[in-house]
């Protein structure tokens, strides 16, 4: 027990400052990509390194497989060096038994991985999206999926609309029972329209069987309203800004993705692209775990033995070709190839028989 705390203590300690030398090169990498964006625009440097403290989050959780693999390398390699690891084998401690502690510990990082990193993620990454649509355009262009329907709001320097539609075809392009009420910058609202359908192209939205309610004071709505069989409104909006809106299950909490999930499909979206984030959020700690178990099956040895750079950079490289396989079962699923499940779960699953396989074959010949 006290050794199994131990290895768990030197695996903590080794995952906390890899971690912290990863967030201070994404830090700094990021605020000179955040500079070169920004440079043709009047953003300051606050604002700046700003949008990189809420990037940087997202970008931790992408690349967490890699400071597990790089983590487990540092903590054996170190254990070898010190003969820590001979004394541990001599005593009768087979490497599986050895493993039991980084496996334990590396489950439950990737535990708190999906139920506080995730959110964390969520929250950072819409305020960036927010953000540096204000800077680039001035305005704000936003959207959101609840009970109610589907909700819009775009802006620029002349004011704000907010959108609302009871549902959308596939891919956002047309809503459907839509309702569009204006604001002037200095103002309460200017206009209300209701049109049985909007479709947007072009930069603008076009609306079918139209009516439009001025709201200004002293005038009154309905003897002043028109009717139109087609009406054109210009829109800030793209159909990419809404398809990147809807299609980044990344911005949704883990928490609330289920019920995000059933009012996209009360909209009219697909959500499949979700359920496979879902699915593979929920299998993250065993990914984790995986990586855990593919750098200890090429680490755990005696440095007098050599080819140790060799053993580490094939460990690493295989924790890439596991991750691509991933990403690349995660794209499957999202275009429905192959089931929600097996996209998910067959990587982590493959992945731990795999180092297990070669724990075993390392361990009994």
């Amino acid at each position: 027990m006290i050794l199994h705390r131990y290895f768990a203590r030197r695996f903590t300690i080794a995952f906390v400052f890899l971690s912290t030398v990863f967030y201070a090169l994404v830090v700094l990498v990021d605020l000179i990509e955040q500079t070169r964006k920004f440079s043709s625009l009047n953003v300051s440097l606050k604002d700046r390194l700003g949008l990189t403290l809420l990037n940087a989050p997202e970008t931790i959780n992408q690349i967490l497989p890699l400071i597990m693999i790089l983590t487990t390398v540092v903590l054996f390699i170190g254990l070898a060096r010190t003969s820590e690891l001979v004394v541990t084998r001599a005593a009768g401690r087979s490497a599986l038994r050895s493993l039991i502690a980084p496996v334990i510990v590396a489950l439950i990082i990737g535990s708190l991985a999906v139920a506080v990193l995730n959110p964390l993620v969520a929250a950072t990454s819409k305020r960036y999206a927010v953000l540096s649509e204000s800077y680039r355009s001035g305005g704000v262009s936003a959207l959101s999926i609840s009970g109610e329907g589907l909700w819009l709001r775009q802006g620029d320097e002349n004011g704000q609309t907010v959108i609302r539609a009871a549902r959308s075809n596939a891919d956002g392009s047309v809503l459907f029972d839509v309702t569009f009420v204006g604001y002037e910058p200095s103002s309460g609202p200017s206009q209300r329209i209701e049109a049985g359908s909007a479709a947007l192209s072009d930069g603008q939205w076009s609306l079918r069987k139209a009516k439009v309610w001025p709201l200004n004071s002293g005038v009154n709505p309905e003897a002043n309203s028109q009717t139109h069989e087609i009406l054109r409104i210009p829109s800030t909006l793209t159909l990419d800004s809404i398809r990147e809106s809807l299609g980044k299950p990344s911005s949704v909490s883990i928490w609330e993705l289920r019920n995000y999930i059933r009012q996209l499909e009360q909209a009219g979206f697909s959500s499949r692209r979700h359920k496979v984030w879902f699915q593979a959020e929920i299998a993250r700690p065993f990914f984790l775990m995986a990586m855990v178990l593919v750098a200890a099956a090429f680490t755990m040895r005696h440095t007098r033995f050599g080819g140790t750079g060799i053993a580490v950079l094939t460990a690493v490289l295989l924790g890439f070709a596991l991750y691509f396989i991933r990403s690349f079962t995660q794209i499957l699923g999202e275009n429905g190839q192959i089931p929600i499940l097996l996209a998910a779960w067959a990587p982590p699953t493959a992945a731990i028989f795999l180092a297990l396989g070669m724990l075993l074959h390392a361990e009994d010949g």
